[in-house]
């Protein structure tokens, strides 16, 4: 059975990738998002893993915070072992699309559906290295030149 990383930031990242739930049951999954009082309250059939929240309004702590992130990225990464990594963004999800990329795996991002005519920063910066790439306004096309359009997470 294939292993899939579900990964994204708290908020509305989560909300849309949670739409995916009816996948969780179809692989081997695991969820990974930030650690919230939301988050900690989540019921999934999968396991949750979680990584510090943090925000780039406080730039000093989250520099420590992000560096935190990124080495409990690998550790993850190394003991989930997934074949699939798919996220909805945003900060959280880029040490974890640049160690797919790095072990070859295959990755998704699904661009946030408040996009309509602007790349994310998380976007921006794993663009070239993700297998695929999904937007949910036939706009975007023109922003992301190897995006793919099927329509908005319902």
């Amino acid at each position: 059975m294939k292993k899939v990383m579900f990964i994204s930031s708290t908020g509305g990242h989560l909300e849309e990738l949670l739409k995916l739930q009816d996948l969780f049951s179809k692989y081997d999954s695991l969820l990974v998002t930030e650690k919230n009082e939301t988050t900690q309250s989540l019921k999934l059939p999968i396991p949750i893993q979680y990584l510090k929240f943090g925000t780039r309004k406080h730039l000093f702590s989250y520099f420590f915070i992000f560096s935190w992130n990124i080495l409990k990225s690998f550790w993850l990464f190394v003991i989930f072992r997934p074949d699939v990594v798919i996220t909805t963004g945003a900060h959280t999800c880029v040490p974890m699309i640049f160690l797919a990329y790095f072990f070859k795996k295959k990755t998704l991002f699904i661009e946030s559906i408040a996009r309509v005519t602007s790349t994310s920063m998380a976007g921006r910066l794993i663009e070239k290295k993700v297998d695929k790439l999904f937007v949910q306004w036939e706009e975007m096309l023109e922003v992301y030149r190897d995006a793919e359009y099927h329509g908005q997470l319902l």
